[in-house]
């Protein structure tokens, strides 16, 4: 999905970090079943049974969809920023310890910065985070499987907030290179995409893809629900004895997403005759195409280059 042009208005608040006046947006008193999703890329941000009444004159959410909002210290040193992970668009900040709700949060959002979807109109995506390796790998390998809404190459795992691509080559941060994929259940299942994982990336070398070496290349599934949860380790229960070698895969719960720097985003499609893209990455989409030949995700291979 694209970005959506902004009007002078909503590039104020989205883009320069504005604030509209309280009790002026329209979604300040809005209560309806559905999704309110970010107004410049579409990604889905808060459920309704999210919201809360506030009396504070924004939007108010004590929770968000897991991977979906980022949180950054504000410029003016004192609250903390929210942005879309996907785009990083500002939303407002978020508050913590004042007895709104039982979770004690209050996301404060723009309207401006919103769009809501209805129940009925609401495509039930799902999001995972894998990290096999470089995260240039897997987002190519990610952005040609059909069924999966979007890519986005980042960080996580760690304790570090925030962390910049050479704090996390540090090694220090606890973070691995990832990627947050999002996909229609509809169409393209967990078991697919897990299946697709294993199959270009090596799961049994611990802290490394062949020359990438470092923590942050080991192999990690971050779930968002214990339903797939449930079906990660059962997967890998089933796939662990095709290995030659143990599967050291870590399987954890999401805590944290950071997208990575603009400049990682899309690398190969912007790359593609460069050194690392004809040797390492051409070869796991090479893997993908196989896959696709044989049945395993589907017949269509009219996306693949490998």
């Amino acid at each position: 999905m694209g970005w959506r042009e902004l009007t002078p208005e909503e590039e104020e608040i989205m883009v320069h970090r504005g604030t509209e006046p309280p009790f002026s947006g329209e979604y300040n008193d809005h209560f309806e079943p559905g999704v309110y999703a970010c107004r410049r890329c579409g990604a889905y941000l808060f459920r309704s049974e999210h919201k809360f009444r506030s009396s504070c004159g924004w939007p108010s959410f004590d929770d968000e969809i897991p991977g979906t909002v980022k949180r950054r210290p504000d410029p003016d040193g004192i609250r903390t920023e929210i942005v879309c992970a996907t785009c990083g668009a500002h939303l407002g900040h978020v508050f913590w310890g004042e007895g709104f709700t039982l979770k004690n949060l209050r996301h404060c959002v723009n309207s401006l910065s919103l769009v809501f979807i209805p129940a009925d109109q609401v495509v039930h995506f799902e999001c995972i985070v894998l990290g096999g390796g470089c995260f240039w790998c897997t987002e190519a390998v990610f952005q040609r499987v059909p069924g999966v809404r979007s890519v986005v190459p980042g960080y996580a795992g760690g304790k570090t907030t925030n962390p910049t691509y050479s704090e996390v080559c540090g090694g220090d941060t606890g973070h691995a290179e990832v990627v947050k994929v999002v996909f229609d259940p509809a169409s393209l299942s967990l078991r697919r995409i897990l299946e697709v994982f294993f199959t270009v990336h090596d799961p049994t070398t611990p802290d490394c893809q062949g020359a990438d070496q470092g923590s942050q290349y080991r192999s990690i599934v971050l779930f968002t629900s214990e339903e797939q949860e449930r079906v990660v380790r059962d997967f890998i229960r089933e796939i662990s004895g095709s290995f030659p070698a143990p599967v050291v895969t870590e399987v954890k719960e999401l805590e944290a997403f950071y997208p990575a720097e603009e400049y990682h985003r899309k690398y190969y499609d912007r790359n593609p005759e460069a050194p690392y893209c004809r040797m390492v990455i051409a070869p796991k989409l090479g893997k993908l195409k196989k896959l696709f030949r044989q049945g395993g995700i589907g017949s269509s291979v009219d996306r693949f280059t490998g």
